[in-house]
């Protein structure tokens, strides 16, 4: 189950490290965001997307943290970068890892965190397990600073220098967001990656502006979903398919032809087992999205490898995997991002497989999450 925590902000802002390479009309450009660590989601996503060194890859934050091959992920990406064109510009969790390497002042913040929620799948802590310096108190954690930059001088090189915004043709590639297109050294480093609801703001662009950041199953209280939302009239492409953070999640790849044109295109790696829908099964209206910023659920009763919960919030009651729901640390019984949506399905469609239940299956189907109780043909078979 996954747990909160206080957001860290740095003491101390600076101001957006902005690059802008040049890059040939109709070079191919592959955007990832918040590969969390998942390195083979990376190797996955980057296979089907047919990676080669005629493209370009930017990665649009949050490379490392939470997952646990983050220094190994870490390490994939400085080899690609001799090989093969790779930007990276930094996320918040990225960022907080730069914060700690360049002096104490977030150390107090950074503890709890890094003791209890990242711990071995922080690659600060990774690092530190190479270096047999792994603390147990917030007192050592100067040691570990000082151990990883003296060992890792590469590894923390390549962290210390990463940009915040990238600019190319006519797209603009930043973790979070930011709120206009020109004087980008003038923004806020820290505010352009931990932006919160970032398409919710309102905000409309010229040129494409590329983000991550916000798992986009957030924005949409009724269908949950994972693909990327392309916004063409406010010209926003939100691709955050939450990888790692959520049972469903896949690693999306924003596919851009032309860095000075308007196309774009998607695919995306999620690793779960794959099928062939044998039955229809027609879409049910007004599904619920239940989220993690409001997962708080009732356990009504439970039968088998099901239970049946209570949403205060939408006043639902709905048949949830039994692994889904759980007691976090709040003491609250919370659950997994969950629906009751029943997918329209026709025979012949292309299904990822969630769970398995007695009741039916949750299943992914065009990168949208929900029910189905039909016949599955699954391609192992």
């Amino acid at each position: 189950m996954p747990r909160a925590f206080a957001p860290l902000r740095p003491p101390v802002s600076q101001p957006a490290r902005v690059i802008r390479p040049h890059i040939e009309p109709e070079r191919r450009v592959l955007a990832v965001s918040d590969v969390h660590g998942n390195l083979p989601f990376l190797k996955g996503a980057l296979e089907t997307a047919g990676f080669t060194t005629d493209d370009v890859l930017v990665i649009v934050g949050d490379l490392l943290e939470k997952g646990e091959e983050s220094l190994a992920t870490l390490r994939y990406v400085m080899e690609l970068q001799k090989t093969h064109t790779v930007y990276m510009v930094s996320g918040n969790c990225d960022y907080i890892d730069q914060c700690f390497l360049s002096g104490p002042d977030i150390d107090k913040q950074l503890w709890p965190v890094l003791h209890e929620f990242w711990a071995e799948r922080s690659v600060l802590i990774q690092m530190g397990m190479e270096t047999g310096v792994v603390p147990q108190t917030l007192e050592e954690l100067p040691a570990l600073r000082a151990a990883l930059l003296e060992r890792f001088p590469a590894e923390t090189g390549f962290l210390l220098n990463l940009p915040h915004i990238m600019e190319a043709g006519n797209f603009l590639f930043v973790h979070g967001g930011v709120p206009r297109e020109d004087r980008l050294e003038e923004l806020a480093a820290y505010d352009c990656m931990k932006n919160d609801d970032f398409r919710g703001q309102g905000h409309s662009f010229h040129k494409w502006v590329v983000v991550g950041h916000w798992p986009v199953t957030l924005y949409d209280t009724h269908i949950q979903r994972s693909a990327p939302l392309i916004d063409y009239g406010r010209r926003i492409a939100s691709i955050d398919g939450g990888c790692v953070l959520k049972l469903d999640g896949q690693l999306n790849v924003l596919v851009i032809p032309d860095i000075y044109g308007d196309n774009l295109n998607c695919i995306w790696y999620d690793g779960l087992p794959t099928g062939t829908a044998l039955d229809a099964q027609e879409a049910s209206t007004d599904p619920v999205n239940i989220r993690w910023s409001d997962s708080v659920v009732e356990v009504l009763r439970e039968e088998g490898d099901c239970v049946l919960i209570h949403h205060p919030t939408s006043g639902r009651e709905l048949w949830l995997p039994r692994d889904f729901v759980g007691v976090w640390r709040d003491g609250r019984t919370h659950t997994e991002d969950a629906t009751d949506y029943r997918l329209p399905i026709a025979p012949g469609d292309a299904l990822s497989l969630v769970r398995k239940t007695q009741r039916g299956c949750v299943v992914k189907k065009d990168g949208i999450t929900g029910w189905y109780y039909g016949r599955i043909k699954y391609d192992l078979e």
